[in-house]
């Protein structure tokens, strides 16, 4: 596993700050009909898409990116997320075919793959871009995002969940080089609270 010294020097280097901030690597992601989007922050985001692609790519993850969101400057730069002082969290947005895969499922899994109940900090990554949310795209994902959030808290995280639930607002493409990080960076840093609790059901 790569230092946290590698995470944060190495997108800075010469061969990636070429990218401008809010210019990414290809146009947005196509939404096809019938599809939704599942859009959720819980620490570098390097590691959660990672582990998004990795158990649903083949069970209804049909895009994913990484990004910012929450806060209120425009096109925000990756340095200036790290430096705390745009407002927005690390994020994935996924788009997902939910005849194959349900979006409490997608839920259900971001309780389990990360620690929900440390504010503004994942494993030694500390700061507001490393909090834990979940950005719904409609009334009827608000409703599950409470009920999932609901249960997780009572049944497995003792009511220590500090996860914010609120409406997706503007999304920002990460810069090209933050896409498919750990899979053109075999060994790259992964944060070490990103790995699959046991849990027993929700329901």
């Amino acid at each position: 596993m790569a230092s946290i010294f590698q995470r944060l020097t190495r997108p800075f280097t010469s061969s990636t700050m070429q990218f401008a901030p809010g210019q990414s690597a290809a146009a947005s992601m196509n939404v096809p009909e019938g599809a939704q989007k599942c859009t959720i922050a819980a620490g570098c985001f390097w590691g959660v898409e990672h582990m998004y692609r990795k158990d649903f790519g083949k069970k209804g993850l049909l895009d994913a990116r990484v990004g910012y969101i929450g806060g209120d400057s425009k096109n925000p730069s990756y340095r200036a997320v790290c430096s705390g002082t745009s407002g927005h969290a690390e994020a994935l947005q996924v788009v997902f075919d939910p005849q194959q895969v349900s979006y409490r499922t997608l839920l259900e899994y971001f309780y389990r793959m990360h620690d929900p109940t440390t504010a503004n900090r994942q494993g030694p990554d500390t700061g507001s871009q490393y909090r834990s949310g979940i950005f719904y795209h409609s009334d009827e994902q608000k409703s599950i995002a409470e009920e999932v959030t609901k249960q997780a808290n009572e049944k497995w995280y003792k009511g220590k969940i500090v996860t914010e639930v609120l409406p997706a607002g503007e999304w920002w493409d990460a810069e090209k080089y933050h896409q498919l990080y750990l899979d053109h960076n075999p060994g790259g840093y992964e944060c070490p609270s990103h790995f699959l609790r046991t849990f027993p059901p929700l329901s």
